[in-house]
């Protein structure tokens, strides 16, 4: 679906503008000063990773940059008693390691999967979806719905119509092909489940796609409460600094190119 080129681009520059690679790649510019005239600057590059994963090593700036996301949108603690659909987008599950062992692998998204076989189990009369194709550079045998075909039989819902959209590799992606998929109408109720911090920018493009979800975010990494901790440990909270800052940035580029109205959507009760 779309060009190629422009995925592969973007999915580069997300990894190259990254926290992790820029600290990386401050440490070695410097070391590589180092061997030049340009000592002092040299080490200024290096001592300034240092001193920002030392900071994050005692300071909770993951979850301060990842809590605004997450506490966007409310959980759904009360499902509406009629529930026309469900929705749940890919990105909880690794194809090429279910490839590699036979059997469905998950990754830390792994609650959209759970959440979605749950509502789905308690709202039979629903219709379901499930969006996610090949979402890394990189394609392997399976795509992301063949692992989500697998794990959601074995999880009891073996024999129910699933819709299968296999060929999306972005939120935008999936949310326009959904709807060519699904044709919702207009005042029926479809629950959007997805991690948490991905819900504003996946809310903003199913809206901007005219379609508009009620969200229920999951799979949070943040407590309601953020205090000075010393765990988790330091290498997780890069990568939860890493994950903060992809979908601040996607939201920053959905919103340059319309694929979102709002920089940061919010609930629709906010909004009446």
């Amino acid at each position: 679906m779309g060009n190629t080129m422009p995925f592969v681009a973007g999915k580069f520059a997300g990894l190259l503008m990254s926290p992790s690679a820029l600290l990386l790649a401050s440490a070695l510019a410097g070391l590589g000063l180092l061997a030049t005239s340009r000592l002092r600057l040299g080490l200024a590059l290096i001592v300034a990773p240092i001193a920002f994963l030392s900071v994050l090593a005692v300071l909770p700036l993951d979850s301060w940059v990842l809590a605004p996301l997450e506490d966007r949108f409310p959980p759904l603690l009360r499902v509406p008693a009629q529930v026309d659909g469900i929705v749940c987008l890919g990105g909880a599950v690794d194809p090429e390691l279910t490839e590699a062992r036979g059997m469905p692998a998950l990754n830390d998204a792994a609650e959209r999967m759970t959440a979605f076989v749950a509502l789905a189990l308690s709202h039979p009369e629903a219709r379901l979806a499930f969006t996610g194709g090949f979402g890394r550079v990189f394609r392997g045998g399976l795509a992301e719905t063949d692992v989500a075909r697998m794990l959601f039989d074995r999880l009891g819902l073996a024999g129910r119509p699933i819709i299968y959209e296999r060929n999306s590799r972005t939120t935008w992606e999936n949310a326009r092909a959904l709807v060519a998929l699904v044709h919702p109408e207009a005042g029926q109720v479809w629950i959007l489940v997805t991690s948490a911090a991905h819900m504003p920018r996946a809310v903003g493009a199913f809206r901007a796609a005219g379609w508009p979800v009620l969200a229920d975010p999951v799979g949070y990494k943040t407590a309601p409460v953020l205090r000075v901790e010393l765990a988790p440990s330091l290498p997780e909270r890069v990568v939860r600094l890493d994950g903060a800052w992809h979908e601040w940035l996607g939201l920053a580029i959905y919103r340059l190119l319309g694929r979102t109205r709002a920089l940061l959507p919010e609930p629709s009760w906010k909004r009446r």
